[in-house]
């Protein structure tokens, strides 16, 4: 489902809202305006958390890096509610405001 027009690193992109079909929770996805090919995952899935519908898992670093900041400002997520470890990086937990 298509959110809103937001801009990443220097993609023109469409912001769509999912969700993963193990675990249940909420994939955002940003798509190139252009063409529609993928540009970046927002999330992460980890179905063992058994999140509530309304919370994810923002992958902000590597090629994801700025992430939270961009859906942070845009009003998409929440401050971080809770923090994750997952492998060699630790990962903002926030609320759905869509």
């Amino acid at each position: 489902m298509y959110l809103k027009d937001v801009k990443f690193n220097s993609f023109d992109c469409e912001l769509h809202i999912e969700e993963y079909q193990k675990g249940g929770t909420k994939a955002l996805l940003l798509l190139d305006k252009e063409d529609g090919d993928y540009v970046a995952v927002a999330t992460i899935n980890i179905p063992e958390l058994n999140l509530p519908k309304n919370e994810v898992v923002i992958k902000d670093y590597s090629e994801n890096e700025g992430m939270y900041d961009l859906l942070h400002k845009e009003g998409i997520i929440s401050e971080p509610i809770n923090y994750i470890e997952t492998g060699f990086v630790t990962c903002p937990v926030c609320t759905l405001l869509v």
